[in-house]
């Protein structure tokens, strides 16, 4: 078997990681060969897949100008490679992907949606392209996978050809979700954090969508109940430098209650560290951060939004989005448990994350699927 994925771009994020990992899955367990197309550059991750012997091809796209050369040149990779399966992530590698897909000649197409939320993020571009990948939904792909059933809900109202949709959720490698006991405390201590604290903690990028700003003000009402309480921001942007974040801690009268320690490479440790995970997040598809949280063993307070109520189930508390008061409440819950129940709490999320969401049980549903993609041919 042949895949060819064609994504945005290879720089870390939640997709790129998702790729990474189903790639990686894919090499190791079924008869196969991979080759990855960026239809910009090569970015932070390319490095890794290379190192697995999974070719990298770039395109260089810097803007919309350059679409049409980038879709000629795809289509002409696609007709040297002759791949049984062309696996698109998300939105403009959809339609670009699919488009020289067709061009070369094959249908053979698995489109791939992440987001949920759609009127709520993106640029106008971004937005074109989806209503675009709508109006093309019945003709270009063979099948579209989404990474949660609320992006599947969301974009079939928005015109999606809901007939060839499909539910696979994100798989986590539980083999690298893993820290010790002296690997958390050493984090801990240069941290400033003692035994007897409790660590409230939040993970990804400073943006918007993640709405950073209701964690503040949450983490600042708790602050005001729990002398105990400490907060551990983690993420790109989320440090020392970034003078709006530094004003909202400022502005709850217990800045130094908060850690923040910016983009960091050891994500495992950073969550052993933890004791309670937040997710404060306004729009959310499948959060792959709340599925490495549970890995770890974390209890979760989480927003109602794309797939994470599903995700957590009983494992943790699920409370509205874009409400600080509600948040802070969230945690308080789980604050209030002794530390047995919060230990056993995040067991069971562990458990659940192994029952359901290992990267092999995802990688079988992709695999089930490229067979049946194949089979049809086309449709």
């Amino acid at each position: 078997m042949k895949i060819c994925h064609i994504i945005v771009g290879l720089g870390v994020g939640g997709a790129e990681n998702m790729l990474l990992r189903l790639a990686f899955d894919l090499k190791a367990n079924v008869d196969c060969d991979q080759l990855i197309v960026s239809l910009t550059g090569a970015g932070s991750m390319s490095e890794r897949f290379q190192s697995e012997g999974i070719e990298v091809q770039t395109l260089g796209m810097k803007s919309v100008f350059g679409v049409i050369s980038v879709t000629i040149r795809l289509a002409r990779i696609l007709r040297a490679y002759r791949p049984d399966v062309v696996q698109t992530w998300m939105y403009h590698a959809d339609l670009l992907g699919g488009l020289a897909a067709r061009l070369a000649g094959n249908r053979r197409v698995i489109w791939g949606i992440r987001t949920t939320e759609i009127a709520t993020g993106g640029s106008r571009s971004t937005a074109a392209v989806m209503k675009a990948c709508a109006r093309l939904s019945w003709w270009v792909p063979d099948s579209i996978v989404c990474a949660a059933e609320a992006s599947r809900r969301t974009h079939v109202a928005v015109g999606y050809d809901a007939a060839r949709m499909v539910v696979i959720p994100n798989g986590f490698d539980l083999a690298s979700l893993v820290a010790t006991a002296d690997q958390r405390n050493a984090l801990r201590e240069q941290c400033g954090l003692v035994a007897s604290d409790v660590v409230i903690g939040t993970l990804g990028r400073f943006n918007p969508d993640k709405d950073q700003e209701s964690f503040v003000h949450a983490a600042g009402m708790l602050a005001q109940q729990n002398a105990q309480v400490r907060f551990l921001l983690v993420g790109r942007g989320l440090d020392t430098g970034n003078v709006e974040l530094a004003s909202w801690i400022s502005q709850t009268g217990h800045a130094n209650r908060f850690v923040l320690l910016g983009e960091r490479d050891d994500v495992p440790v950073c969550l052993a560290a933890m004791d309670i995970f937040c997710l404060s997040s306004r729009t959310e598809g499948f959060p792959n951060v709340v599925g490495e949280a549970m890995a770890m063993g974390l209890p979760c307070v989480v927003t109602d939004v794309g797939d994470a109520a599903m995700l957590v189930s009983d494992t943790g508390v699920v409370v509205p989005k874009e409400n600080a008061l509600a948040l802070a409440e969230g945690v308080a819950q789980v604050l209030e448990m002794t530390t047995y129940a919060r230990l056993q709490l995040g067991q069971r999320a562990k458990a659940r994350i192994r029952a359901d969401f290992t990267i092999e049980r995802a990688r079988e549903k992709f695999e089930a699927l490229y067979e049946q993609v194949i089979g049809r041919g086309a449709r």
